[in-house]
């Protein structure tokens, strides 16, 4: 079996010190720029991956490690995601390590690059939709993968989605079965595919209710609880909004921020489901999936494919539903 390129190789390619390649690929920042880019090229060209792990690698040896890339360690929809996929992992004896690329392409590479470092045997990864580096740019061998919540920029791989359209349409209807005629849209940005995929389902259920879809009825800028209650307030001021869909849990939340700051209400549906939302009054109504299911199911198409099988799909989408608490309706 190929060894693999060594710190060796990499300075006898870029014309180094074996002590210069240490330095650089353990962190140093006070190497001459120009060395630097030189080890930079060898490397990439070399596909030479640091080996945190060397002295444990022996033929057939695996690190039992998985790594999990989420897009926010904050965000409890996220939390239980992780934790659909350990309880799946550790049920077979892996070790789960996850961490946040905060939705940035240029840290999620870098924590891809640390988890390969570390010998991981899978990746589980939610991509980040600011897109980022391609699988391909990468150098072989690679561990298996499986994207999970969104599929990944350049389309292709295992992934497991929810039905994110049929869930937002189901949402809107039952909105304009309540009367609702000005249907505010509040979500994130929608280079999210789940956020174009939501907004998709929204403008679809309106044109089957013949309610002309209305731009200004829609802001997809909100990330947090504090710009979801801002857009809110917003578009219940200044566009007329007679009813609220909560493209994810996050806009949900400020929305009821705002339903409080101004003393009043307008029947509200979200998309995800979140801790407080039956503790409301009214108790929010939310589509939801199984979250958790979501992420052991991600967890099984990996095992799968470690263990050297061929999963069911090679997309999974799972199915929503919509849970009726009473903030559909308009307050009386």
């Amino acid at each position: 079996m190929d060894r693999g390129p060594t710190m060796i190789d990499v300075a006898e390619a870029a014309s180094v010190s074996l002590k210069t390649v240490s330095r650089y690929v353990n962190g140093a920042t006070n190497i001459n720029p120009e060395l630097a880019e030189r080890i930079r090229e060898a490397v990439q060209t070399l596909g030479y991956r640091r080996n945190l792990a060397a002295a444990s690698i022996r033929p057939g040896w695996t690190s039992r490690m998985l790594g999990l890339i989420i897009g926010d360690l904050g965000n409890p929809y996220y939390s239980t995601l992780a934790r659909g996929v350990e309880r799946e992992v550790h049920a077979r004896g892996y070790i789960l390590t996850t961490a946040s690329s905060d939705e940035d392409a240029t840290r999620n590479d870098e924590l891809v690059d640390r988890m390969l470092e570390q010998r991981v045997d899978g990746l589980i990864i939610v991509p980040p939709y600011t897109g980022g580096r391609s699988w391909a740019d990468l150098p072989p061998p690679l561990p298996p993968r499986v994207l999970v919540d969104r599929p990944a920029p350049e389309g292709g791989g295992y992934t497991v989605l929810a039905d994110n359209a049929a869930g937002a349409a189901r949402a809107v209807e039952l909105l304009v079965q309540e009367g609702a005629t000005r249907i505010a849209f509040v979500g994130d940005s929608e280079l999210i595919s789940t956020m174009a995929e939501r907004r998709q389902g929204y403008e679809s259920a309106l044109q089957a209710a013949g309610i002309a879809a209305d731009p200004a009825l829609v802001d997809h800028g909100v990330h947090t609880d504090e710009q979801a209650e801002q857009a809110v307030e917003r578009l219940l001021a200044d566009q007329g909004a007679d009813a609220v869909f909560a493209a994810n849990n996050r806009a949900s939340i400020g929305a009821l921020r705002a339903f409080r700051a101004r003393g009043e209400r307008v029947p509200l549906i979200g998309f995800d489901d979140f801790e407080s939302a039956e503790l409301t009054s009214p108790a929010t109504t939310v589509v939801s999936h199984d979250i958790a299911r979501m992420g052991a199911i991600a967890a099984q198409t990996l095992l799968t494919l470690i263990d050297g099988d061929e999963p069911a799909a090679l997309t999974t989408v799972l199915p929503v539903a919509l849970r009726r608490r009473g903030s559909e309706r308009a307050a009386r």
